[in-house]
């Protein structure tokens, strides 16, 4: 018996693994965060299966029916919305299994930044002008921010930003970024990137609260940085074709001259 914690994507109910898919269509109890996850996806149950809207449950309530399904040797779909390592409170689910020398695992999932940057067909990182993404957030009523971990401090490195859960302060959020970007840096918000009702706007950090308004809700996800809009970054050296690679070994004496 084990409960599998799954990453049930970012909405679209195929934007799932086929590991997920398969451990669903497998387990007779399924608990499923309903306020996120698409009810799509719990058709993949199994007939008879008990399925179970975490939503208004208490972590005391969900732990005491994964320790129910245990002693009745049932494996479990536990499904969370995006992908589980990051803002899923897996972590601290885990630790009363361990607690309760219960067994789990863990199938990972389209988070929503990469949903996101897919529904603008941008790449996030571009040689010559950003190698890294900064996944953050701002301080809310559930979880405060460590105080090291600001937008001031992101924003210096010049890192694409994906910033979720910020919508509702998108004032701050431009206040604290502007210094470090320029008005004039590009900036996408997607509210329920892959659901059929997404909704995108592009803007620049001095245009941005115009551009929305008060028409996006808590969970859309604010992108930052001059990666959004670049057109003249460099190409990458990976498919040059001087570039001498193990696949692809180049010149008299190749770095890999075995290489096939």
């Amino acid at each position: 018996m084990t409960i599998h914690f799954i990453g049930a994507g970012p909405g679209a109910p195929d934007l799932i693994t086929l590991r997920g898919r398969d451990l669903i269509a497998s387990s007779p109890v399924c608990l499923y965060a309903g306020s996120l996850v698409p009810q799509a996806l719990l058709a993949h149950c199994p007939p008879g299966a008990k399925i179970i809207n975490t939503a208004p449950l208490s972590l005391d309530e969900i732990i005491a029916e994964l320790a129910a399904a245990h002693a009745l040797g049932q494996d479990v779909a536990r499904l969370h919305s995006g992908d589980l390592s990051v803002w899923s409170a897996m972590g601290e689910q885990l630790r009363r299994l361990r607690a309760l020398n219960i067994p789990y695992d863990v199938t990972p999932g389209v988070p929503s930044f990469a949903a996101a940057a897919a529904a603008l067909a941008t790449e996030l990182t571009l040689p010559g002008l950003t190698q890294s993404v900064v996944l953050t957030r701002t301080s809310g009523r559930a979880t405060a921010m460590p105080e090291k971990e600001s937008l001031h401090a992101f924003a210096a490195t010049g890192a694409t930003l994906a910033i979720h859960l910020s919508v509702h302060v998108l004032e701050k959020v431009v206040a604290d970024l502007t210094p470090h970007y320029g008005p004039d840096c590009p900036v996408a918000v997607v509210w329920r990137a892959s659901w059929p009702d997404e909704r995108i706007v592009r803007a620049t950090l001095a245009t941005l609260q115009t551009a929305i308004g008060a028409e996006m809700e808590r969970t859309a996800l604010i992108l930052v940085g001059p990666a959004l809009a670049a057109e003249g970054f460099e190409e990458s050296r990976l498919y040059a074709g001087d570039y001498d690679r193990r696949f692809r070994p180049v010149g008299t004496e190749p770095r890999f001259p075995d290489a096939k």
